[in-house]
């Protein structure tokens, strides 16, 4: 006797309140993306790190990190950990998104069933997972030039974290707003390099004349470095309640504004 094989019915796939299997698969692939090519994403940036370390280490060999008892090396070990953190998180979220653009594909971000939310929290977590790889390796690096058994554990952690979320918000940002990579090479040269090489990497604030000392201060990567790197030596040029709160509450407002890009769909639907 025939036995008829009854298809079962179509019907749409249900994800509940948050597509947690897409949320996965996106964060997965912007992990591997820059894992696939690790000597250029991971191992590269090492060199640069390693060069500022042995140049500015030589010049100032025997000096001491000023009000501190710390070797002058210890202190600029953090800072350019730190340096490299935030670069390589702007770098990953940034270059995703440019590249899907020049690739012509970058709608399809939009077409799968994943929420602004959802997408906002992998293409950062993707950038922050790059930025504290790289900044622990850089960590590594560096360890036999400087001391870097952390004083404040804790506090390095969360500035570390911070950090790598807050740049790869301005990265995602800087890549949803950029149509090719001469635009994303501005936002480089032009903001994310000065902020960075003028808010405390190579040297205490305390040292700048006035006005130099209190506008830097206004400089947002100021506190992430300067609490970084408290983290490591135990010194600090700003209050650091005040840093922690300026940090937490700007990151949270750069992944609000991520968000709100994505889910208006601004220069990725045309």
């Amino acid at each position: 006797m025939d036995t008829q094989v009854v298809a079962p019915p179509l019907a749409s796939r249900r994800y509940g309140g948050v597509n947690w299997l897409g949320l996965k698969t996106l964060t997965q692939r912007e992990i591997q993306r820059f894992l696939k090519v690790g000597m250029q994403t991971v191992f590269a940036p090492l060199v640069q790190t390693l060069l500022f370390m042995m140049v500015f280490g030589l010049v100032l060999r025997g000096g001491a990190w000023p009000g501190t008892e710390r070797a002058y090396a210890d202190g600029l070990a953090a800072g350019l950990v730190m340096m490299s953190i935030l670069s390589n998180a702007f770098q990953n979220a940034s270059s995703s998104i440019v590249i899907a653009k020049v690739q012509g594909n970058a709608v399809d971000f939009l077409m799968p069933p994943l929420s602004a939310l959802e997408l906002t929290i992998a293409f950062i977590v993707g950038a922050a997972a790059r930025g504290i790889l790289v900044g622990a390796a850089s960590l590594l690096a560096v360890s036999w030039l400087a001391n870097i058994t952390p004083a404040e554990p804790l506090a390095a952690l969360y500035y570390g974290v911070v950090a790598s979320v807050m740049f790869g918000a301005i990265g995602l940002m800087g890549g949803i707003w950029a149509d090719k990579f001469d635009h994303i090479a501005a936002v480089t040269n032009f903001i994310v390099v000065p902020l960075t090489f003028l808010s405390g990497t190579f040297y205490s604030t305390d040292v700048l004349p006035e006005p130099f000392r209190t506008l830097s201060h206004y400089n947002p990567v100021f506190f992430l470095i300067d609490g970084f790197r408290y983290g490591f030596i135990g010194s600090h040029d700003a209050p650091l309640m005040l840093g922690a709160a300026i940090s937490g509450a700007l990151t949270l407002a750069l992944c609000w504004a991520c968000w709100a890009m994505l889910k208006s769909g601004y220069r990725l639907r045309s």
